[in-house]
């Protein structure tokens, strides 16, 4: 469920905007999608995880206020992250 250090390092590479960047925006949105999309296949398994379930959508919905964050702040970057991460907005 949880993600390793070698693949949060890899995301934080992928969307930093500076070199020391670990907690911008965009970084923090694509840690959460990376966490929601493995804890989704761990619940789809596990039907009965009425806990981690609700973990779930406590971190969609803090997803959800980052998003709408950017998306008020800097449309650009919006655009560019929701099309790399393949989000419905």
């Amino acid at each position: 469920m949880s993600i390793t250090k070698e693949l949060k390092q890899d995301i934080i590479g992928k969307f930093k905007i500076h070199e020391n960047d670990t907690g911008s925006t965009e970084v923090q949105i694509a840690i959460l999608t990376t966490r929601i999309n493995r804890l989704n296949e761990h619940l789809k398994l596990n039907k009965t995880d009425h806990s981690s379930r609700r973990g779930l959508v406590t971190m969609v919905g803090r997803r959800k206020r980052l998003i709408e964050y950017l998306k008020n702040n800097d449309l650009s970057k919006y655009k560019s992250l929701i099309k790399e991460l393949g989000l419905r907005k």
